[in-house]
């Protein structure tokens, strides 16, 4: 068994390509899907005032989590606003704002409810100053107010089993990870076919290697290349990236454990079913797509309405994935929480595994 994990990793080492471009891949998909769904939309200005003070108004108006607010000059703001291209264009002064719009979008609103709020609370401070007294100690004690408010308001919710959070990067991350080692661990099986195809596994059965070593090799290598994909990837948007794992990095890298060895089960029961590597080669695109698609992988499982689409997805392993890593991070499950998802993609693993291995025993390739 050492001899091939052995000399399956120098293989790796010799042509690193395709695991490395996989890894790639995964990485910019993830990061491009994730980034592109958590940017503010960009809100074009202009303005007649003095540089200092627009750029006081936009330091305030850009602590808005959804907005950017970028000075463009008149012409610009106003053919973009006519085009179509952009939902509302601004033009800012001391004491108003004009907004631009060709429709009433739901931006719109958003965007006319946040400026319009700014410029209320801008107006009552001036109102303030004007009739203290001492005008700078108003604007002290106002500034020393906005840091540390007198009174501190807070909400909460009651959630039921229905609710759900979204994060767009973690789901990017987690399911193209997830998407993506299918392909890495299955194709490190499937080599099992080609050796039975080449003769060099009936050379392992001459060898004194028993065939439990054999399998136990081959398959802990796939499993052993896959979690090196997954950790490589959920590194670098930790500590690249910067990417917030809720505290939970760690356990997410234990929590992937399961489901790689349920994806190493999977393999080698679609290694059984094929007996062409042309086969194989048609079939892993349409499992591992269509896995993606019902499991999570792609989209939030919480946003399907289908019930026919969800019981499907009961027996696909990305599913359980998805729900164990955004179950420890996002919603914050210990590991005696998660045992559900964890003792099914177990499960499921014995059996597939089981299956797979008898089916190729049982015929000749």
């Amino acid at each position: 068994m050492r001899g091939i994990l052995w000399g399956k990793f120098k293989l790796l080492l010799r042509k690193p390509g395709p695991f490395i471009a996989t890894t790639i891949i995964c990485i910019v998909f993830a990061f491009l899907t994730g980034t592109s769904s958590q940017s503010k939309i960009e809100i074009p200005a202009y303005s007649t005032l003095p540089e200092k003070e627009i750029n006081e108004i936009l330091k305030d108006l850009n602590k808005s989590e959804s907005f950017s607010f970028v000075i463009k000059d008149e012409k610009t703001v106003k053919n973009a606003v006519a085009e179509g291209k952009i939902d509302a264009g601004l033009q800012l002064e001391k004491n108003k704002f004009t907004i631009f719009h060709v429709n009433y979008t739901q931006n719109f609103y958003l965007i006319n409810q946040y400026v319009g709020q700014y410029y209320e609370q801008a107006f009552q401070n001036q109102q303030i100053l004007d009739a203290a007294n001492h005008s700078k100690e108003a604007e002290r004690i106002l500034k020393n107010i906005n840091k540390n408010p007198i009174f501190e308001l807070s909400t909460s919710s009651y959630k039921n089993e229905s609710d759900w959070v979204y994060n767009p990067g973690l789901q990017s991350l987690f399911g193209f990870t997830l998407f993506f080692a299918v392909y890495t661990v299955a194709y490190n099986v499937v080599e099992i076919l080609k050796e039975k195809q080449s003769g060099v596994w009936d050379r392992y059965i001459l060898s004194p290697t028993s065939k439990i070593s054999m399998y136990i090799g081959n398959l802990l290598y796939s499993f052993i290349s896959g979690y090196i994909q997954i950790v490589l990837i959920f590194v670098v948007f930790k500590f690249g990236a910067g990417v917030d794992f809720y505290g939970s990095f760690y356990k997410t890298l234990i929590l992937i454990i399961p489901y790689l060895f349920a994806i190493v089960a999977l393999s080698i029961l679609l290694t059984s079913l094929v007996k062409t590597m042309g086969q194989f080669n048609a079939l892993i695109p349409l499992i591992g797509v269509s896995f993606a698609m019902l499991g999570g992988a792609y989209w939030p499982i919480e946003v399907v309405t289908s019930d026919i689409l969800i019981t499907i997805s009961k027996f696909v392993p990305i599913t359980y994935g998805m729900e164990m890593l955004k179950g420890a991070t996002i919603s914050g499950l210990s590991f005696q929480e998660l045992l559900y998802p964890i003792s099914i993609l177990i499960l499921m693993g014995v059996v597939m595994m089981g299956i797979g291995i008898r089916l190729m025993e049982n015929r000749h390739v």
